[in-house]
């Protein structure tokens, strides 16, 4: 794997765990849910759910780039590990869009995060590896 991949994985962690703070910090209360989710939660239930969801997505995500990286150990190939990524490029290039045009300046800032989330899978999923399974 070569230093941009490599240096895209890494930051790419850094921002997913700063995430999974954000998302845990909802949970907690400590940063109010109508912030989140376009304003749409209506009550605890509802939050609970979709910040446990998004937190599980999120983990899933950092555990497919510590494949990717050959940091974790795994039985499956790079072009299934790939598949995963490109999924993930295209929800993130979708939600960017719907982030520049939601209602709230809080939202759009997203987009930021979004925009660079994708710019970092392609970096990823772009540049060759240099080993094979």
């Amino acid at each position: 794997m070569n230093f941009i991949s490599k240096y895209s994985i890494k930051t790419f962690l850094g921002l997913l765990l700063a995430v999974i703070l954000f998302h845990i910090c909802i949970i907690l209360k400590i940063i109010p849910y109508n912030i989140a989710w376009g304003g749409r939660l209506t009550n605890d239930a509802e939050m609970y759910v979709f910040e446990t969801i998004s937190i599980l997505i999120n983990i899933f995500l950092s555990i497919i780039l510590l494949m990717k990286d050959n940091i974790i150990e795994h039985k499956l190939s790079d072009k299934v590990i790939n598949v995963i990524l490109w999924t993930f490029f295209a929800i993130f290039v979708l939600n960017t869009i719907g982030n520049i045009f939601a209602k709230t300046t809080f939202e759009k800032l997203f987009a930021i995060l979004t925009g660079l989330s994708a710019i970092l899978i392609w970096n990823i999923v772009m540049k060759k590896n240099t080993t094979n399974r």
